[in-house]
């Protein structure tokens, strides 16, 4: 499972000291700093992996000029020194010399890949976006024109591998040079729920269009998609341990917001798992709110999906009814 922006910083911070950490807090917002240091404060035992990958995304993000006001590549080798030692600072920044030009992509803005991507094929724009992190690729998929944006999720959710001669066609269209090695039986993939995490990514009316379009054209790969991806209807179904998590875990500001178009159902488990004041004071900020934009809601709403769904990946909340699995 992947970590988020939040926790790649508190392990980077952890790793270069005290003093570089305080140097490069000083200049972020205090509700980021909030969100950094709560990552900080519940981490265990440093995992060197997560270190050293965190260490190798941050030199290729100042080597691809998308963070300058570190100091450049010198100030990353420094505290690199400072935080891992010489021996360990030099292994990976041989490891980042040899990332290869693909997993650079995953630094890439999604709005500058896009244009790259839009004049090729449907099929080689699908393939990438599997190689994609979701969240990237929704970012991506979004600023696709919209003829060919169900084609594209189409051909994702099909895709079961990628075969050596389409890992070929790739390194052709980005001038790259794959390090897949000799023999390779390809990249085995499952597409649907590929672009289920896609789609969860996406807003909703990008969502919506995408799965309307691909269920004209298929409407059970349409389903086997929907049942794999989670949206804030779906909360309904979890239990009331996993919403009191959830509710832990996300800010009232979103609650508020979210609520706005909850169905009663979901709104009354919510409401069932909150004190009485915490209730009254919800919904006198809902009724003293107004009218809010959809796009707000919207936002919200994907926000607190976030929260559910990496409780799910963690295994902290069920979720009844996904991928048709029974639960007793």
């Amino acid at each position: 499972m992947g970590i988020n922006g939040y926790e790649k910083a508190a392990i980077f911070l952890s790793a270069v000291g005290e003093e570089t950490a305080a140097q490069i807090l000083k200049g972020l917002d205090p509700e980021v700093i909030g969100k950094i240091t709560s990552y900080m404060a519940r981490m265990k035992k440093g995992d060197r992996v997560k270190i050293e990958s965190v260490f190798v995304e941050t030199l290729e993000l100042v080597k691809s000029g998308d963070i300058q006001h570190l100091g450049g590549e010198e100030y990353v080798k420094k505290i690199l020194t400072k935080g891992l030692g010489n021996e360990d600072a030099e292994r990976i920044l041989e490891m980042a010399s040899k990332v290869s030009p693909l997993e650079s992509l995953k630094w890439v803005n999604p709005k500058t890949l896009s244009s790259f991507l839009v004049t090729e094929h449907p099929q080689t724009i699908a393939l990438i976006l599997c190689l994609l992190e979701s969240e990237q690729a929704a970012a991506i998929i979004e600023t696709l024109p919209e003829h060919i944006r169900s084609d594209v999720a189409l051909r994702v959710a099909t895709t079961e591998r990628i075969p050596e001669s389409a890992l070929e066609e790739i390194e052709e269209v980005l001038k790259v040079q794959l390090d897949m090695g000799k023999g390779s039986q390809g990249k085995a993939f499952h597409g649907t729920k590929v672009i289920a995490e896609i789609l969860n990514h996406c807003d909703r009316t990008t969502e919506q269009k995408i799965l309307g379009s691909i269920d004209g054209r298929d409407a059970k790969m349409a389903d086997s998609i929907r049942e794999l991806m989670l949206v804030f209807d779906d909360l309904e179904k979890v239990d009331d341990r996993g919403i009191q998590l959830i509710l832990k875990e996300i800010t009232t500001e979103d609650l508020t917001l979210a609520l706005k178009t909850a169905s009663d159902g979901l709104k009354q488990k919510i409401f069932k798992n909150m004190s009485q004041r915490a209730v009254q004071i919800l919904k006198e900020e809902m009724e003293t709110r107004g009218p809010v934009k959809v796009s707000d809601v919207e936002k919200a709403q994907q926000n607190i999906v976030k929260v559910a769904r990496k409780l799910d990946e963690e295994g902290r909340i069920v979720i009844a009814g996904r991928g048709k699995e029974e639960f007793v």
